[in-house]
């Protein structure tokens, strides 16, 4: 099957550099509204027979405009939701953001038993993530889907599954209404076969002053803190 995985598009928390992962999460900002208005229009020339999305406020509002266009449901499946801040959640201080982004680094590198405090280790979200792809292929084999999840996860998720180096892995960023384009099934494995770090309706509808947390590469993280 072929597997597009979206992250939302922008919300406050997302602008504030907010660890935001907890039920229900932040709408969308008015540039959120943008981004996803312009994921149709990005994804036309794309047979999607299905489109999911986190239980996260943030991913259902940005599916809709897709869902709307091709007279589909927003399907909403659990285990998509973002990589759990655990007791860092709605903190933006130098110590909480590093400790979450080296963790996913980590994670990227191969140490699948490190835990982000109070939150799940590697193996743990890999098994929440990876079962929900798991069920949406058994239900659409051959097929494409659309799926709206969150930046952390997207990378986890893609990065590891995926084999990319991880050296390559930790320096990767994703936007808001960016992408990850994969082929494959559970049972033979998935291939990345196409990274979008920007907005998929165009760079133009990027925010570059934002302080995106579970967006950005490990670089771009640590020169947000510093400018702060």
């Amino acid at each position: 099957m072929r597997l597009i995985l979206i992250r939302h598009g922008q919300t406050p928390s997302n602008v504030a550099g907010q660890l935001d992962t907890a039920a229900p999460g932040a709408g969308l900002t008015t540039l959120g509204t943008a981004q996803a208005a312009a994921v149709p229009g990005a994804l036309a020339e794309e047979t999607i027979a299905a489109i999911y999305a986190s239980p996260r406020l943030r991913t259902k509002l940005t599916a809709q405009p897709l869902a709307d266009e091709r007279g589909l449901p927003v399907i909403v499946r659990p285990g998509l939701e973002e990589v759990s801040a655990g007791v860092l959640e709605m903190r933006s201080d130098e110590e909480a953001v590093l400790t979450y982004i080296d963790t996913l680094a980590d994670w990227l590198r191969g140490d699948l038993d490190r835990s982000i405090p109070g939150g799940h280790d590697g193996r743990r979200f890999l098994e929440r993530f990876g079962g929900a792809i798991e069920s949406i292929a058994a239900e659409h084999p051959d097929e494409t889907v659309a799926v709206f999840s969150h930046g952390a996860a997207i990378r986890a998720w893609s990065f590891i599954t995926g084999g990319l180096d991880p050296e390559d892995a930790v320096e990767r960023r994703i936007r808001n209404t960016g992408a990850a384009f994969l082929e494959g099934d559970p049972a033979g494995g998935w291939r990345l076969v196409q990274w979008h770090p920007e907005p998929l309706g165009g760079p133009e509808l990027s925010d570059a002053l934002a302080h995106d947390v579970t967006g950005e590469s490990t670089d771009e993280v640590e020169e947000d803190l510093e400018e702060s």
